[in-house]
């Protein structure tokens, strides 16, 4: 859900290329035989779904993929777009369930095409990336085992790429203003217009306020690692693996859209995870216990972290459904896929400020330490 450079949202350009425009384009950079194409739903970028073929339109042999047209704005910054693209590489060699590129004629990663024709052309870097199966987490009736498992992966995700991962492209995911990191929640200030004068923009004003006083000056006391940065309900494929019909036993098998990650911490990742998981939950406030779970099978939180908690998931609640209604101002036609998270996420945040953090956070204390770790696994 990346929305352009840093703090300014409203300075970028959705591509709107066409899907002849698109089929050429494959053909052109990437030297391969378009046999479908398929529109995929993206926040401020384009994403299509594409079958080729070696053999000239013949179904034998076809490959999927998945064509990602980067917006204006972040086109411009080739050094972040490498760092994820290699990121996305070394999680793969690293056994964990991403896509990676296939290689433009000129055996590059990339490469930045022109829109359009005419005067204020704009360009967009353009990356062809390995189709992986699945269904969206969005799309299936969540269990403790799933969301456990989601948990867990998160950790273990910014664990390996905190540790292992050096390539110099990584300096660019210092992103300082980025607008989705979760340290940013102040700069919210500036697109809460965008609600109007309601019960809502009240309840995120209040969590501003209190986002500035109680995690901005303790920031420098959490781990600070690379985080995905959206680890969201469409953003995580699973399978079902085994089990009953009534209780399915699922596993990840795919990780998507790298374009948020930046240098953030621990316990923003499975703040994030929680936030999402939340969504469509039919009993959204017992989530977090079961993520929590998982994620500190791998990465103990500090008590510290923990009693951040709770803004932090109210911090990207209000990130999620603030810069949501100011794109959909800018983007009508893309309102509904903006507001998915408005659905639901306005009633969720407006409980567990109903409900409170003390009791908010025994649930998910509690419900974690049934799981019994100590340590991690």
């Amino acid at each position: 859900m990346s929305s352009g450079n840093d703090c300014q949202p409203q300075t970028l350009t959705k591509p709107a290329l066409g899907e002849k425009e698109v089929t050429e384009l494959v053909d052109r950079v990437f030297g391969l035989k378009v046999f479908w194409i398929r529109p995929l739903p993206s926040y401020d970028d384009q994403n299509f779904h594409v079958r080729v073929s070696r053999h000239k339109g013949a179904a034998e042999g076809a490959d999927e993929y998945v064509l990602k047209i980067m917006n204006s704005e972040d086109s411009q910054n080739p050094d972040l777009i490498e760092a994820q693209t290699q990121a996305m590489m070394f999680l793969s060699a690293e056994g964990f369930p991403s896509a990676t590129p296939y290689l433009t004629k000129d055996g590059n990663m990339m490469s930045l095409e022109s829109g359009d024709t005419g005067p204020g052309s704009k360009k967009y870097m353009v990356r062809l990336l390995t189709y992986l199966p699945g269904t969206p987490v969005a799309k299936i009736a969540t269990n403790t085992q799933i969301l456990y498992e989601i948990g867990k992966l998160a950790a273990s995700l910014d664990k390996a790429l905190s540790e292992k991962f050096h390539h110099p492209s990584v300096k660019s995911l210092h992103r300082g203003q980025f607008i989705w990191n979760l340290a940013n929640v102040p700069l919210l200030d500036q697109y809460i217009y965008a609600l109007g004068q309601t019960k809502y923009r009240e309840v995120v004003e209040q969590v501003i306020e209190q986002f500035k006083g109680k995690i901005i000056p303790k920031l420098s006391s959490f781990r600070a690692c690379i985080n995905h940065g959206d680890l969201n309900d469409h953003n995580i494929l699973v399978d079902s693996s085994s089990g009953s019909l009534e209780n399915p036993q699922y596993r990840v098998s795919g990780i998507l859209d790298f374009s948020d990650m930046s240098y953030g911490y621990y316990v923003f990742e499975v703040a994030i995870v929680i936030t999402y998981m939340m969504i469509e939950s039919p009993d959204p406030l017992s989530v977090g216990g079961h993520v929590l779970a998982g994620f500190e099978s791998v990465l103990p939180l500090t008590e510290e972290e923990r009693g951040a908690l709770f803004l932090l998931v109210s911090g990207r609640f209000s990130q999620s459904l603030v810069i949501a209604a100011h794109t959909a101002l800018r983007y009508p036609e893309n309102k509904e896929y903006l507001m998915i998270t408005a659905k639901t996420g306005w009633k969720h945040l407006m409980k567990m400020f109903e409900v409170g953090q003390e009791a908010v956070e025994k649930t998910w204390f509690e419900t974690a330490r049934a799981y019994g770790h100590d340590a991690p696994a």
